[in-house]
């Protein structure tokens, strides 16, 4: 997932339209989702959450969410949790314009990459076992 991923965002797709679209691919997710992952990048355009970990969200939720066989609000609450523990575990925040202080325009693309492929390698060791 997490090379299917950073091509999409590689090849146009914005940060969190590529973690939905690899995620599509995967049957982790209906199609349906991907046109609500366009007001995600940029941190929905106001540069707070990083627009892939909203994404990965979305996912969870997907999978794990009210009124879904393999979960209800505890257990996507908690799976919610635990991917941001992991998240911050490597980056310490999850603000889009903090984790991309610093960087110039010219290089975002391939700094917020290394993003994209953090959130599908979590939440792919997070789904191969669901609940």
């Amino acid at each position: 997932m997490k090379e299917k991923a950073v091509s999409y965002f590689n090849n146009g797709y914005s940060c969190s339209e590529s973690i939905i679209q690899a995620a599509i691919d995967e049957g982790l997710c209906s199609k349906e989702l991907l046109p609500c992952a366009t007001t995600f990048s940029g941190g929905m355009s106001s540069g707070c959450l990083c627009g892939a970990v909203a994404a990965s969200q979305m996912i969870l939720g997907y999978n794990f969410g009210r009124d879904n066989s393999k979960g209800n609000e505890v257990v996507a609450r908690k799976k919610a949790a635990e991917f941001m523990e992991e998240f911050k575990k490597i980056n310490k925040v999850t603000c889009c314009r903090i984790l991309s202080k610093d960087v110039l325009p010219m290089n975002k693309k391939a700094h917020c990459s290394k993003f994209v492929s953090e959130c599908a390698e979590i939440l792919e060791s997070m789904l191969k076992v669901k609940v």
